[in-house]
Order: C-alpha cells, then sequence, then structure tokens
C-alpha cells in the first residue's frame, strides 16, 4: 500500500518537471518568434509555476489526509469500534431474546 503512494506521488512530480520542462520549451519557442518578450515569457512561467505549487499543496495535503486515515485505521482504530459494535450486538441481543421469552410465556 505505501509503494503504492510512493510511485503515486513521484508520478505526480515526474509529470511536474516534465510540464514545467515543456512551458518552458514553449515559451522559448514564442521569444524566439517574436510573438512574446522575455519579461512576458518570464511573467507567465512564474505565473503557472505558481498555480503548479498550489495545486501540488493541495493535492499533498489531500494525500496526507488519506493517510492519517489509512493509518488510524491499521492503527487498531477500526478494531475498537468492531468490538463496540459487536458489544452492543450481543447486549441487545440479549434484550430481546428476554422480551421474546416473557411474550411466550405470558
Amino acid at each position: 500500500m505505501i509503494e503504492a503512494f510512493k510511485k503515486t506521488v513521484l508520478a505526480g512530480l515526474g509529470a511536474a518537471v516534465v510540464t514545467r520542462d515543456k512551458i518552458a520549451g514553449g515559451l522559448d519557442d514564442l521569444v524566439k518568434q517574436g510573438k512574446i518578450s522575455a519579461a512576458d515569457a518570464r511573467e507567465t512561467a512564474e505565473k503557472i509555476a505558481g498555480e503548479a505549487r498550489r495545486d501540488f499543496d493541495k493535492a499533498g495535503a489531500k494525500l496526507g489526509e488519506k493517510v492519517r486515515d489509512l493509518v488510524s485505521y491499521a492503527d487498531g482504530e477500526h478494531t475498537k469500534r468492531l468490538e463496540a459494535l459487536e458489544a452492543r450486538i450481543k447486549s441487545l441481543e440479549a434484550i430481546h431474546a428476554k422480551a421474546a421469552k416473557r411474550r411466550t410465556t405470558a
């Protein structure tokens, strides 16, 4: 499970690097063609990088939440909840059995 998370994060980082390189290459081509200035290209690259950073931070926060949920589940939190539910079911079954017994004897 941890290996899957690791691969997902590394794939995301790889995609970010490839995307950044492609964007930089595309902006360089526009500058060479004279369609935008070097200053505009830098500004656009910074804007895109900022947006990508925010998106990456959001994804990292969501991934962190999911990992915390998984760890709390694996920590036995679910076991405690299941044991409590099983105890409650046994208690309710006992109450139901007593009520059914009273109805048949009455």
